[in-house]
């Protein structure tokens, strides 16, 4: 019974190989397959990280800030008055590529942990792969629950909070939900970091942060708005 199976499926397989042959078209789609597959490989290879967020940036413009990634020069700035001895959990908003990530990780002492919230589903599977820390954990969903994703694991509050988010782009009620939610999941003293591309983000953090530094980076493609919002 098994032998007339097995006769039977190499006399199907043989069929087919030889109608492919025989076909023109069927022998070109067959031969097309593998070198399409090979062409993206190729190509996710030779952009890399940068292709990923380019792809990222087509795919959910209103979500991503900008099609370049940010400069170290703007990451030291940013990332400047940070009390990293005294920082246990750190959070980024919209981390992309893990631009600002592996910076974060070399900064942290070796018992804290970055939390990364991205709504593309695309960045996250990206991040788990390519950012082996024991510290770090990306998870996929929105930046709006932010103190359920922090409870979840195991804290009650964030020293910092990161984000490039385009908040003048959000959908209407994102913005605001996101700056209020962040205000209630900082510890006293601690701050919410903000780099954006137009200055009237500063009235998303002003409705609740009263203390807000500010500063502009030029070195930047393209220069961006920086603040600092103090939860005191």
């Amino acid at each position: 019974m098994r032998d007339r199976h097995d006769f039977a499926t190499h006399l199907t397989n043989r069929n087919n190989a030889k109608a492919i042959m025989t076909n023109p078209r069927a022998q070109a789609q067959q031969s097309k397959a593998p070198l399409a597959r090979r062409l993206r490989e190729g190509l996710k290879r030779f952009f890399g990280p940068w292709g990923m967020f380019v792809r990222g940036f087509i795919k959910h413009p209103v979500m991503v800030g900008s099609i370049v990634p940010s400069s170290p020069t703007l990451i030291r700035h940013m990332l400047r008055p940070v009390d990293w001895k005294n920082t246990r959990l750190f959070v980024e908003y919209g981390p992309g590529v893990g631009t600002f990530c592996r910076p974060v990780l070399e900064r942290m002492a070796g018992d804290a942990t970055l939390i990364a919230i991205d709504t593309n589903e695309d960045f996250i599977d990206y991040l788990r792969k390519d950012i082996r820390d024991s510290r770090f954990i990306a998870v996929h969903g929105s930046a709006a629950d932010v103190e359920e994703i922090v409870r979840a694991h195991g804290f009650e509050q964030a020293d910092y909070v990161l984000s490039g988010l385009p908040f003048s782009t959000l959908p209407a009620g994102v913005g605001p939900a996101i700056a209020a939610a962040t205000h209630r999941v900082l510890r006293p003293g601690g701050a919410f970091l903000v780099y954006q591309f137009r200055a009237r983000a500063r009235d998303f953090l002003a409705a609740h942060f009263k203390r807000i530094d500010n500063a502009f980076e030029w070195v930047n493609v393209p220069p961006c708005f920086l603040f600092w919002g103090w939860k005191d």
